[in-house]
């Protein structure tokens, strides 16, 4: 580990973090690191709202497009991947700026966090319990056995689901409890980017329809032919999931996109509630005149 300070800048869906990450990048002479989970995918641009290169303005970013859609999520491996990241962009002599609503993913690589351990047998039961009845009944028992940790993940997203429930079983404590108390891997500041819950709706429905009309209906189609379909993580990304019910005839494509809106929405809820229990987060509203600067001066004095 290479010495110096994390900036982090997370907050909800459509808040504005990727702008503010790329003018602090400017303003610190830092490079970003992925922290969404779904950006991590290669193909998987519209509908995960990835900057494209004229967007990052010359910033570079790290951790973007390095797995395919069939491959599922590894927060063990992303923690191994982006660390290495991190401290090769110390080392330089630069800023990190780790980037991302993804609340796991930040804690796996700001903490010092060792994952619980697997068993295949148990893993297999559930996974084959999952393709039997559907997320649903699992997702109903993680609520009841632990109602954190049921709060931020997606009642669709089998694959957190039979996680948790894994390790539930394997330790005979909540999920939850299986996570560290925060002890620092790397010295950090955490931004927190957040908007007015009314401003933040109208702005993910205008994402949503701009979605639609840059082309995630024909972007799902390629992405079908590589696999989307079977990737158990990918297939469960905002806005894919929908469009994928639609080509598969459950939808039409004015519901896929209502849903798209509605389901998105439902999202940020749980990232909020994921991320307003870290007290160290120092939370700004992205409607703020002075935005920039009023990041600036929560950054330490020796990393400006």
């Amino acid at each position: 580990m290479t010495s110096g300070t994390v900036v982090a800048v997370v907050g909800p869906t459509a808040a504005g973090k990727s702008a503010l990450s790329i003018a602090l990048a400017h303003a610190l002479d830092g490079e970003v690191v992925n922290a969404d989970s779904m950006q991590l995918y290669r193909g998987m641009d519209i509908g995960t709202a990835k900057l494209t290169v004229a967007e990052r303005d010359g910033v570079p970013h790290h951790l973007l497009d390095i797995w395919e859609v069939t491959e599922p999520a590894s927060v063990a491996e992303y923690q191994r991947l982006a660390r290495a990241a991190v401290d090769d962009i110390l080392s330089r002599g630069k800023v990190p700026l780790l980037v991302g609503g993804s609340g796991l993913y930040v804690r796996a690589v700001l903490e010092r966090f060792e994952f619980p351990g697997t068993d295949a047998a148990l893993r297999e039961r559930l996974e084959r319990e999952l393709a039997e009845v559907g997320p649903a009944p699992l997702y109903a028992r993680l609520r009841a056995a632990d109602p954190v940790a049921a709060e931020s993940i997606l009642p669709a997203n089998g694959r957190r689901i039979v996680r948790a429930l894994e390790v539930i079983e394997l330790t005979g404590a909540p999920f939850t409890a299986s996570l560290p108390q925060p002890t620092p891997y790397y010295p950090s500041v955490q931004l927190g980017v957040d908007l007015d819950t009314g401003l933040l709706d109208d702005r993910i429905a205008l994402r949503v329809d701009r979605m639609w009309a840059d082309g995630l209906v024909p972007e799902t189609r390629e992405l079908v032919g590589r696999g989307l379909p079977e990737g158990r993580t990918a297939s469960r990304a905002l806005g894919y999931q929908q469009v994928l019910r639609m080509l598969a005839g459950e939808l039409t494509e004015a519901q896929a996109h209502d849903e798209t809106v509605r389901a998105t929405r439902r999202f940020v809820r749980r990232q909020r509630s994921w991320f307003r229990r870290d007290p160290r987060i120092h939370w700004l509203d992205s409607a703020e005149p002075d935005l920039i600067g009023a990041a600036l001066r929560l950054v330490p004095a020796e990393t400006r």
